[in-house]
């Protein structure tokens, strides 16, 4: 089986990395086509920029915002366990507070990028 669930932090850590990591290259190709367009073909690009601003490309800005955030903190804690290998022995504790850092920083950043849609 080429996927296998083996358990535990790590591995959840390990995959979370690598599906941020695909949207955020996902939304660097985006980005890329949407300020061609602005050369391009002003009217699309307008029209781009109408639905980054609905409701939708909006909960999408917070997905993206969410896989960068998470992408960051982890990276973080694998420099830190590169630099320090004494610290492997506490991935799950560092795992844990990277968690406690993103739900806390970006709770209110997602209502923040979310609040037009319900004002």
């Amino acid at each position: 089986m080429l996927l296998r669930y083996r358990g535990s932090e790590g591995m959840l850590a390990w995959a979370f990395h690598r599906i941020s990591g695909v949207a955020i290259w996902s939304f660097v190709v985006l980005h890329v086509v949407d300020i061609f367009l602005a050369g391009a073909n002003p009217q699309a690009y307008d029209d781009l920029l109408a639905f980054y601003a609905s409701p939708v490309g909006r909960t999408f800005e917070v997905l993206l915002g969410a896989a960068l955030f998470y992408h960051a903190l982890n990276g973080l804690r694998i420099i830190i366990m590169d630099f320090w290998p004494a610290m492997t022995i506490y991935h799950r504790q560092l795992w844990y507070a990277s968690w406690v850092i993103f739900v806390g920083v970006g709770l209110p950043g997602a209502y923040i990028i979310l609040k037009p849609i319900w004002s």
